[in-house]
C-alpha cells in the first residue's frame, strides 16, 4: 500500500498548452516567459503549435515536449489557393465560407480589426481537424494564443482555461457566437484588470470565470538578452533623439499615424528619428503614410528582430502609440531596461503606466500626441526622474506562474 501511495505522489500533472506559432509578438513573448518560469520538477508540459514557425521557437525550454506539427492544423494560414488544391480542400472551402460570412457580417457591424473573422474561421474549420484525444487526458489544457474551439473540441483535459490578450472595448466581436465557446472553459485568464473589465462589459455572464494572471516576464532574461548583438542599423547622429516602437503592423498599433506625429514633432525644431521593429499586414499602408508625410529619412522600419532588447537599450525613449492594448509586453520590457516610456491614452493605458512616475501617457489624437511627446523629449529632468524611479522598482513578475499552479492543484484537490 505504501508503495502504491508513493508511486501516485510521484506522478506529475500534465499540462497542454496551445498556440498558433512563435513569431515575434507580445503574446508570444509572454508565452515564452511562462514556459521559462514553470517548475518542471512539478509538471510535465506538452506544447502544441499549429505551425512550427517563428524566431522564438529557439527559446522554448528543453524540458518542454514540443508536439509534432499536424499538417491539417497548418492550413489556417497557408495560402488559400494552396489549401484548395491540396488534400485539405475541405478546409479551403470552409475558409471560403468564412470569407463570405465575415463579408456579410461586416455590412452591419463595424470591423476595423477583423477580429470577428477568426471566430467564424474557428467555427467552420475546427470540425474538419483531427482529434488530439490520442495524446491522452491532461490535468490542464491552456489555449494561450489561437482558436478556442480547438481546445474545447479536440483536447481531453480535466480543466480547460483560455487567455484574453486584448482590450475588448475596441475590437469587433460576435457575442452570440463567441459566448458559448468562452463559457465552455473552466476559467478565463486576463492579462490585466483593465482588460478583464472590458471583457466583462461584452460578456457580463462570464464575470465569475475571470481571473487575472499578468504576462510573465523575467528581468534577468530581458537584461541579459539586451547585452547580446549590435544595433548598427539604428544609427543616429549626435544630438538626434532616437524613438523606438515595437509591434505588429496592424490596426491596434496605430503605426499608420506615426509618420504624421513625427512630422509635427520635427516641425517644432526637434531633431528626432523614429524606428519601428515589427512586421504585419499593414506594413504597406505604413510605408505609404511615411511617403505622404515626407518622413522617409526619419521613420525607419527595421523589420523583424529575433532579439529586440539591444534596440530598446539603445533608444532614448520607447513609445507605444497604440489605439488599444491588453497590457503591452514591450512597455514593461522597456521599463526593465530603464527607458523612459511614452504611451498613448488607450483605454487600458493607466493600468500599466503611472503617469509621470514610471512613464508618460499622452493623448491619442495626433496633434495633441505630437505636442505632449515633443514636450517630454525636451524635458530631460522628467526623463531622469522616470529613469531613477524605474531603477528603484522591480518590473519582473515570474511569481505569476504560481497562480497557474493554484488552478491545477485546485482541480486535483477537487478530484480527491
Amino acid at each position: 500500500m505504501a508503495l502504491i501511495i508513493k508511486s501516485m505522489t510521484t506522478i506529475k500533472p500534465k499540462i497542454f498548452i496551445a498556440a498558433h506559432y512563435l513569431e515575434i509578438g507580445g503574446a508570444e513573448i509572454s508565452l515564452i516567459g511562462l514556459l521559462q518560469s514553470i517548475d518542471y520538477n512539478r509538471y510535465n508540459v506538452d506544447l502544441f503549435l499549429y505551425r512550427h514557425t517563428g524566431e522564438l521557437i529557439a527559446l522554448i525550454p528543453k524540458e518542454v515536449n514540443l508536439l509534432p506539427e499536424i499538417p491539417a492544423y497548418t492550413q489556417f494560414e497557408c495560402p488559400l489557393k494552396h489549401t484548395l488544391f491540396s488534400s485539405f480542400w475541405r478546409i479551403g472551402l470552409a475558409r471560403l465560407k468564412t470569407k463570405w460570412q465575415y463579408h456579410q457580417f461586416s455590412k452591419t457591424h463595424e470591423c476595423p480589426d477583423g477580429n470577428a473573422y477568426f471566430q467564424f474561421l474557428a467555427e467552420n474549420v475546427t470540425p474538419l481537424l483531427p482529434s488530439l484525444d490520442y495524446l491522452g487526458e491532461y490535468d490542464l489544457a491552456i489555449n494561450f494564443i489561437g482558436m478556442m474551439n480547438i481546445i474545447r473540441d479536440k483536447v481531453k483535459a480535466k480543466k480547460k482555461i483560455t487567455w484574453i490578450h486584448t482590450d475588448y472595448s475596441n475590437i469587433s466581436v460576435f457575442p452570440e457566437m463567441e459566448l458559448p465557446v468562452w463559457d465552455s472553459f473552466d476559467q478565463i485568464v486576463s492579462i490585466s484588470e483593465a482588460s478583464a473589465n472590458t471583457f466583462i462589459q461584452v460578456f457580463p455572464t462570464l464575470k465569475d470565470k475571470i481571473t487575472v494572471i499578468e504576462n510573465i516576464l523575467s528581468q534577468t532574461f530581458v537584461r541579459s538578452r539586451a547585452e547580446i548583438g549590435n544595433v548598427d542599423d539604428m544609427s543616429t547622429k549626435k544630438g538626434e533623439i532616437c524613438l523606438l516602437s515595437i509591434g505588429r503592423f496592424c490596426t491596434a498599433k496605430n503605426y499608420d499615424n506615426l509618420p504624421f506625429i513625427l512630422k509635427c514633432i520635427r516641425d517644432k525644431g526637434i531633431d528626432a528619428k523614429w524606428y519601428i521593429i515589427g512586421y504585419g499586414s499593414d506594413e504597406n499602408l505604413v510605408r505609404q503614410k511615411i511617403a505622404e508625410a515626407g518622413m522617409q529619412e526619419h521613420v525607419i522600419i527595421l523589420g523583424k528582430k529575433e532579439n529586440p532588447y539591444p534596440y530598446i537599450k539603445a533608444c532614448d525613449i520607447y513609445v507605444q502609440p497604440s489605439r488599444y492594448e491588453g497590457k503591452s509586453v514591450t512597455v514593461r520590457e522597456a521599463q526593465m531596461l530603464y527607458k523612459p516610456v511614452v504611451v498613448t491614452n488607450y483605454p487600458t493605458a493607466s493600468s500599466q503606466i503611472q503617469d509621470c512616475k514610471d512613464g508618460v501617457i499622452v493623448p491619442l489624437n495626433n496633434e495633441e500626441c505630437a505636442k505632449d511627446l515633443a514636450e517630454f523629449i525636451l524635458d530631460k529632468q522628467k526623463q531622469e526622474y522616470i529613469i531613477e524611479y524605474l531603477k528603484a522598482h522591480d518590473y519582473g513578475n515570474v511569481g505569476e506562474v504560481e497562480k497557474i499552479y493554484e488552478i491545477i492543484e485546485e482541480k486535483i484537490t477537487n478530484k480527491l
